[in-house]
């Protein structure tokens, strides 16, 4: 019942939000900054966590600036996921005013390649994949949500221009590489932590985070090219740019899985130097840790989120 009450609230904020310009919508998110950060106290201090480690020569006062410039970025993509997926597509295609990179999946299709792209969580990565579903034959995995009402209105959503979304298990990896060797595109979240016997631990800003290596595997079984793809809100917010970024070539190193996932951690740094506060530092990427133990899942997690590295209270 209650999911129910949440999934219809959700469904008609978002209707109602596909019809706002971006410019509108980034101005609701300055407006609903302050109440979320008194009420999410856990993303503030996640946040706060992560930029001090990403960050560690800013002042607390640069730092309180940062976070709230962060939230506010993450507020204004919740609030343009109705646009992305339900706002009329002419508006969404208008709303992308520049393409950086794109020679980069043109020249690969050419020579006959498929394209991995990495789509960290930067901007409004919903608008990348309208971008990429709109111009290119787009393959990429898709987990249900948590409240399954809101799954129909998700799914529409990726898939309305185009995309083919498959699951996150053995047969999705596997229509993934057939994606490939039909010299399509594909895409990947290279900064979710994986689950444990899934991913290695690479340095993600001066600290090591456990990172996925299904990239090493689909590079070792194709000739696919690695970039980077994020959709950036310009500064002056009535739009988006879409930068396509050559990936570090340590995530061709397809018998090192270790080595990759530093080369995917460096892309993702990459992209994030774009525009720092544009990141997602509310998730908790350093959840897992070299060491931690696994019959008591998530303790060095609170640890590391409550005291920091340094093991000072935050």
């Amino acid at each position: 019942m209650k999911d129910n009450w949440q999934a219809r609230l959700i469904m008609r904020l978002w209707q109602v939000l596909s019809k706002r310009p971006p410019r509108t919508l980034w101005r609701l998110a300055s407006r609903f900054e302050p109440v979320y950060s008194l009420i999410g106290v856990r993303e503030r201090r996640i946040t706060r966590m992560n930029l001090r480690q990403a960050f560690p020569e800013v002042s607390e006062k640069a730092r309180r600036q940062q976070i709230h410039d962060s939230l506010q970025h993450s507020i204004a993509t919740m609030m343009e996921l109705g646009f992305a997926w339900q706002g009329d597509p002419e508006a969404v295609e208008k709303s992308i005013v520049e393409v950086h990179g794109r020679e980069l999946l043109d020249e690969a299709r050419a020579e006959g390649r498929g394209v991995i792209v990495l789509a960290p969580h930067f901007g409004n990565w919903e608008i990348l994949n309208f971008w990429l579903s709109s111009h290119f034959p787009f393959t990429a995995m898709y987990e249900p949500p948590k409240i399954s009402a809101l799954d129909p209105v998700i799914r529409h959503g990726r898939e309305r221009m185009g995309a083919q979304l498959v699951p996150t298990t053995s047969r999705g990896v596997a229509a993934l590489l057939k994606a490939l060797k039909r010299s399509e595109a594909i895409g990947i979240l290279p900064d979710q932590v994986p689950d444990w016997g899934s991913g290695e631990f690479a340095e993600f800003f001066g600290y090591p985070a456990y990172t996925a290596t299904l990239l090493p595997r689909l590079v070792s079984r194709t000739d696919a090219r690695v970039v980077t793809g994020v959709a950036r809100r310009r500064e002056d917010r009535r739009g988006f740019d879409i930068h396509f970024l050559k990936a570090d070539e340590r995530v061709y190193a397809r018998e090192d899985e270790a080595l990759s996932a530093r080369g995917v951690n460096a892309s993702v740094e990459a992209a994030i130097a774009l525009d720092a506060m544009q990141y997602q530092w509310e998730y908790k990427r350093y959840r897992r840790t070299p060491g931690q133990r696994d019959n008591v899942p998530g303790w060095r997690e609170r640890r590391f989120y409550k005291q920091g590295r340094s093991g000072r209270k935050l």
